[in-house]
């Protein structure tokens, strides 16, 4: 299991808000391209990022530090918040990211979402960001009536990269991961499921280990020092048990 660390721009800085809520944000460092070093010099293989800013007004915002990113870095970078055209894929994609995060329009649209899907094949990650186990959209601002288990469903066989679960009332908590939700998830697709929101310990990156997700994003933990990268890719390359 990868373990992936999450950098969250607004405005140019790197914040962390609690439960997607815009007003409760703290800011960790005002260079985003010097902690995407940081944590590739700690061990990280993968990072994602996330523009806060993007995801609520329906485009990215941020692109000139995504950009700064990819030029002092080596390793893959995913990328969510605001991503709504088939223009703009093609552009990250171009500017050198490895996968793009789609949530608010595949809901809103799946027949373009499935098309996306195919023409960017394993390029193209679900984002579920889940509330009370209902798919939140535009920035997490908006709750919608569709079961984030049902949508994934609903998408299973296109050539997805992975599907990103966050249950939003763990976010930026440190509170554990929703392992019963992951854990449903998991039974009901074959695409690689990446957990997010919540995950504070070894013990949370154990058990997601265990229930053999493709990976795992670790923000607050990391960030407020609860949970060393080192010690999170330690646990994350135990042998999962024989299902």
């Amino acid at each position: 299991m990868q373990v992936i660390p999450a950098i969250d721009l607004r405005a140019g800085r790197c914040v962390r808000l609690r439960q997607g809520n815009y007003a409760d944000e703290t800011v960790f460092g005002d260079d985003p391209g010097a902690m995407a070093e940081h944590w590739v010099n700690q061990g990280a293989e993968r990072l994602h990022l996330v523009d806060l800013d993007g995801a609520r007004d329906g485009q990215p915002r941020n692109l000139q530090y995504v950009v700064g990113i990819l030029r002092r870095i080596r390793v893959p970078c995913q990328f969510g918040g605001g991503v709504r055209s088939r223009e703009t894929v093609a552009e990250l994609l171009r500017l050198g990211l490895d996968r793009v995060v789609i949530g608010t329009r595949a809901l809103a649209d799946a027949e373009w979402f499935q098309l996306l899907c195919r023409e960017f094949p394993g390029r193209v990650c679900l984002g579920l960001d889940a509330r009370d186990g209902h798919v939140a959209t535009d920035g997490w601002t908006q709750t919608s009536a569709t079961r984030a288990v049902d949508l994934a469903r609903q998408f299973d066989d296109l050539p997805l990269a992975g599907v990103i679960y966050t249950d939003i009332s763990r976010d930026g908590m440190m509170s554990g991961v929703n392992l019963p939700a992951i854990k449903e998830l998991t039974r009901a697709v074959s695409s690689p499921v990446i957990a997010s929101g919540g995950v504070t310990t070894v013990d949370d990156v154990r058990n997601l280990a265990r229930l053999q997700v493709a990976g795992c994003i670790v923000g607050r933990a990391l960030y407020d020092c609860r949970l060393s990268l080192a010690d999170a890719v330690r646990a994350a390359e135990i042998d999962p048990p024989t299902p």
